[in-house]
């Protein structure tokens, strides 16, 4: 019944899309693997589990038809309590259970996070197209970053649009995984000819 009910209601699934729409980046990116256009509203906690929650608003994210219909499903793992063991990116911050590791396009859980763990698997997080999108943000970015750094330093006025680019390019997972780095290992990892736009951009773009 709250399948048909939810189905029927346009009206209120317009209203939703436009509203998660307009809390997305760039063009409408899917909130899980920030690659795709978002299309789906997703009910986080899947029908099957919650039909109360078919129109509770913490309850929509916007996703791409790939990790709505293909990876997440109707799959919500809990614990034995039943909590659900699946980061929320609406509610908390997705860097306290995964770890994007930059050279690789890789996540991994954070401390052997269960939640961590279950997120990668159940989004697929770790897909082959989505490792290659992040091995190939992460050359752009690094590129981009300087660019904006030298135009700031030029004050060109183009610097500012360089930034909102980046800002709304796919995968921006891979610049803030870049902003968390100590700056003991930034230099290996990014190159030292990087290090002094990352600092600029973590003093102005701070997460």
């Amino acid at each position: 019944m709250a399948r048909e009910e939810w189905t029927r209601a346009k009206a209120a699934k317009n209203h939703v899309r436009e509203a998660l729409e307009s809390m997305t980046r760039g063009a409408v990116r899917c909130m899980y693997c920030d690659d795709n256009r978002g299309t789906d509203i997703d009910h986080f906690q899947p029908l099957e589990n919650a039909p109360l929650r078919a129109f509770e608003w913490p309850n929509h994210l916007l996703a791409c038809s790939w990790c709505n219909s293909n990876a997440k499903r109707s799959l919500y793992p809990v614990d034995a309590d039943g909590v659900c063991l699946l980061v929320d990116p609406s509610a908390e911050d997705p860097a306290g259970h995964l770890r994007l590791l930059l050279k690789s396009g890789l996540y991994e859980p954070v401390a052997k996070s269960v939640k961590g763990s279950e997120t990668i698997r159940v989004f697929g997080l770790n897909r082959s197209e989505l490792v290659k999108g992040r091995m190939d943000a992460f050359y752009r970015s690094r590129s981009m970053l300087r660019d904006w750094h030298l135009r700031c330093q030029d004050a060109d006025p183009d610097a500012n649009r360089v930034a909102q680019a980046l800002l709304d390019s796919p995968f921006i997972d891979v610049v803030y995984a870049m902003i968390r780095l100590k700056p003991a290992v930034a230099g290996v990892v990014v190159g030292p000819e990087t290090v002094p736009a990352l600092e600029a951009w973590r003093a102005e773009h701070s997460l």
